[in-house]
């Protein structure tokens, strides 16, 4: 073939290659001329398509907002309707000091949320209640809006069946109005009966002027988001509000993105033509000196195919070398050739295998290899995984390429995709398990309820849901660090998963927390029974480095579908039934139930209060007077807060004070106690402090030397006679940042306490090296004074100590002569109890300081 094609190659290369080159060569001018004009009217045309979808996505973000703003005041005012306490006062009787006093619907929703107006309607139709602006007013809402309201209170009360609100847009004065409106009803609040009468109706209205569209207009990126006026609306991109446009149109500048576009790619384009005339100038110089020598070409033929023999030597290497086995079979499926890769990969002869079967050597999970290669319409570059059992038979994975050969048998490769294959398999279990214990996770757990729930299980045979807790976890994982920690919930996970059946599931859904699922648990007596067998596991001891560690744990208890039949739901109820649990004394179980919500509600419904009454006066300071054991002298006074509830009457701190904490009320409440406390012992005489307690939280968040700072300098009291007391948990969360804040407090001149000492951990350490003034002996140890030798002894031990340390030592609850006596003969620096003084209100404290205290050092003296 290279001899007859020579004197055809020399032929045209004397005599046109000089008219080929140019032919060629002007064609391709002409077609560049037409792929730039392509090119130029492509960007035109796609320049203005980018303006036109930026027009219609922003009039899709414009009413993305709109509808946005009008969901958020549905449900607003839904939460604000559907409420019993609103109920309540809004319509059985309207209660302005409760609704616009009190804050719970006034002037916030105004200041916070930019309502112009808040309206509650009666059952006659009247205004019985209006804020306009954050400021109550005598107003009929038809009157202020400037339109009847007919239509919208039908639409309100009609949604009470549905329990649901509704929103419209109106024009206002010009501008375009949000008004939402839902009946008010007592809610799922069991207390409420409703009466009679029409329901009334609560309305909020948003009046859209140009500095709210702006900032709607900023959050959903619409820029310069305004009310449309006649020649906005002309240019034809505007938004008609309210039923059609009856409250107005909103208009924006939407971007133009294909016109900057344009600004910049015409005239690159325009270069990049310059660029190519130029470039095809100097080609067509070249390439007239190029024709010349294509008498050169039969060379260059016979160098490329000694190149592509080159290339097949060097692809047939490259497979070699490669983790690919190359394999060929015949009509009859037989092995005729197998690459070297072949023994390398696989640890097989090559020679025992050709002439052998495929399906002998490997197998697919759906069937025979050979039904796969046979497969009607089968794609050519597909591939299938195939298993086979290598030299020490041990199962891997290959993936299998074929193409079918002209002889009627295929050729392929196989790949070794085992560690593939396995780690696959790993992520998917890790995306299902937790990684420490190998439980199901939160997501596995979801995927087996949602099933399971599915199959809706019968009330009288329920699925039953256990949301388990480890108690005294926290303190071991903190202690023993962290390693320790995971050794112990691993070998709770295992505990967990044999006390329950195949079938069932345990997971771990948090830290320290598990989620059981039982399919089949039979009676309540049964899962009774089950929760004790769990709780005695847990707390047989667990060995971490030469140690015992004991935990025990606390369960809430929800059956579906008796209790509820969405999985969030069971969640949520196991977890209130375990805070009832935990709330009972931990180690213990409680089965969920209605009255548990209800409580759940009430203690809402108590923390609104106590928002309150932080705010208008109605927290209480008592006083507790601290006593000199030696001579009865009076040293000082703790400070202990009570609430006057208008309706509950005196609450202790024992009922408020968790409450506080858990909502973040106890920044707001202990400031409030240090401002009092010290503006009443500025009072005193000079030799009295005065004792506030802390809680560990506000060690964690709140500035907390600074709070103390300002009370000082605003009761201008000596700080010298100012006691904190902390207990040992501050230390016990964090040891490093409480050091810390205590030696910053110490540098303030006051004094530092550690309460209840000899209930916690009650570690030396602590004691050393934190810079403590005194420690309290917890009442408990007195408590049993009379009964318990060893609390006598713990009681003289702690005193010893409190020498050997030079920490004033305190006794609280000395409520018997004999506790007093004791207490003496112990030499205990100073004591407080009823059988001293019970807490006294700050009046009755003044009266104890002015009266003659003689007869009282006397008696103690006894």
């Amino acid at each position: 073939m290279p001899n007859s094609l020579a004197p055809l190659v020399r032929s045209l290369s004397t005599r046109t290659s000089l008219s080929l080159t140019r032919t060629s060569l002007f064609n391709f001018m002409i077609l560049l001329a037409g792929v730039f004009a392509a090119a130029a009217y492509s960007l035109i045309y796609l320049a203005h398509d980018m303006d036109r979808s930026e027009e219609a996505e922003s009039a899709f973000h414009s009413g993305k907002a709109m509808q946005s703003m009008e969901k958020n005041m549905r449900l607003m005012v839904k939460d604000y309707a559907f409420w019993s306490d609103a109920y309540k006062h809004l319509h059985l009787q309207v209660d302005k000091d409760w609704a616009y006093t009190r804050a719970n619907v006034g002037a916030t929703l105004f200041h916070d949320f930019g309502f112009q107006g808040v309206f509650v309607v009666n059952d006659a139709d009247h205004t019985v209640y209006a804020v306009i602006e954050g400021e109550q007013q005598p107003i009929e809402i038809s009157e202020w809006l400037d339109q009847p309201m007919t239509s919208i209170l039908e639409q309100a009360r009609a949604g009470i069946e549905n329990e649901t609100s509704m929103s419209t847009l109106i024009n206002v004065r010009g501008s375009p109005a949000l008004v939402a409106a839902a009946a008010i009803t007592p809610g799922t609040d069991p207390t409420v009966v409703a009466d009679d009468r029409q329901a009334s109706v609560l309305i909020f209205v948003n009046i859209l002027d140009g500095a709210k569209l702006g900032v709607i207009g900023n959050d959903f990126g619409v820029a310069k988001l305004h009310i449309a006026t006649p020649a906005d609306i002309a240019k034809g991109v505007s938004l008609p509000l309210g039923d059609k446009g009856s409250a107005g149109s909103l208009y924006w500048q939407p971007e133009q993105p294909g016109k900057r576009l344009m600004g910049v790619a015409l005239p690159l384009l325009g270069l990049a033509a310059l660029l190519v005339c130029l470039m095809t100038w100097v080609i067509l110089r070249r390439s007239t000196a190029a024709a010349l020598a294509l008498d050169a070409s039969h060379d260059s033929l016979q160098n490329s195919q000694n190149a592509l023999a080159t290339s097949e030597a060097r692809f047939r290497d490259v497979v070699e070398a490669s983790s690919d086995w190359v394999w060929e079979i015949d009509a009859d499926w037989r092995f005729t050739y197998l690459s070297e890769r072949f023994e390398n990969v696989t640890g097989l002869a090559r020679n025992t295998w050709i002439g052998a079967a495929m399906n002998d050597l490997l197998e697919t999970e759906d069937g025979l290899l050979s039904q796969w290669l046979c497969t009607p319409g089968r794609r050519p570059d597909l591939s299938v995984q195939c298993l086979y059992l290598d030299a020490q038979g041990q199962e891997r994975t290959t993936r299998l390429s074929a193409r079918q050969m002209p002889c009627g048998g295929f050729r392929g490769t196989a790949t070794d995709v085992t560690e593939e294959v396995e780690a696959r398999r790993r992520i998917e279990f890790l995306s299902l398990h937790d990684a420490l214990t190998g439980l199901p996770n939160r997501t596995r757990l979801q995927a087996f309820l949602d099933s399971k729930l599915k199959a809706l299980p019968p009330p009288e045979r329920p699925l039953v849901m256990l949301s388990l807790d480890l108690d005294r976890f926290k303190p071991v994982n903190d202690l023993l660090g962290h390693a320790a920690g995971d050794r112990v919930l691993n070998e709770v996970s295992s505990r967990l998963s044999a006390c329950v059946r195949h079938g069932d599931l345990v997971a771990r859904v948090g830290g320290d927390e598990f989620v059981l699922i039982l399919t089949d648990a039979g009676t309540q007596d049964d899962v009774e029974n089950l929760c004790r067998r769990l709780i005695g596991s847990i707390e047989q001891a667990i060995r971490i480095e030469d140690q015992d560690v004991f935990i025990s744990a606390s369960i809430g208890i929800t059956l579906a579908p008796n209790d509820a039949s969405e999985v969030t739901e069971l969640l949520r109820y196991a977890d209130i039934a375990l805070y009832e649990a935990k709330a009972a004394g931990r180690n213990t179980w409680r089965f969920y139930s209605g009255e548990m919500n209800a409580r759940i509600i009430e203690r809402r419904r108590l923390e609104s209060d106590l928002r309150y009454a932080i705010t208008h006066g109605e927290l209480r300071l008592h006083f507790q007077p601290r006593y000199r054991i030696a001579d009865g002298q009076m040293v000082g006074a703790e400070a202990l807060v009570r609430w006057q509830h208008p309706v509950r009457g005196l609450i202790a701190p024992d009922t408020f004070i968790p409450i506080a904490e858990e909502s973040g009320l106890i920044l707001s409440l202990s400031d409030w106690v240090l401002a009092t406390a010290c503006a009443c012992a500025a009072q005193w005489p000079d030799h009295l402090f005065v004792s506030v307690n802390l809680s560990p939280i506000e060690f964690k968040r709140g500035h907390l030397v600074q709070r103390i700072r300002d009370a000082l300098d605003a009761s201008g009291i000596d700080p010298a006679r100012v006691e904190v007391e902390m207990t040992e948990s501050v230390m016990l969360e964090d040891a490093v940042g409480a050091l810390e804040v205590m030696h910053t407090l110490k540098q303030l001149g006051i004094r530092i306490a550690m309460d209840d000492f000899g209930t916690g951990y009650s570690s030396l350490s602590y004691l050393r090296a934190f810079p403590f003034d005194g420690l309290k002996i917890d009442r408990s140890f007195l408590t049993r004074l009379e009964d318990s030798d060893d609390d006598k002894a713990i009681i003289q031990a702690i005193v010893g100590l409190g020498r050997a340390l030079a920490l004033t030592v305190t006794a609280e609850g000395i409520e018997t002569a004999e506790h007093l006596a004791m207490l003496k003969a112990v030499a205990c620096e100073e004591g407080q109890g009823y059988f001293l003084s019970r807490p006294m209100d700050v009046d009755a404290f003044t009266d104890l300081l002015t009266q003659d205290m003689r007869q009282t050092q006397s008696y103690l003296k006894k």
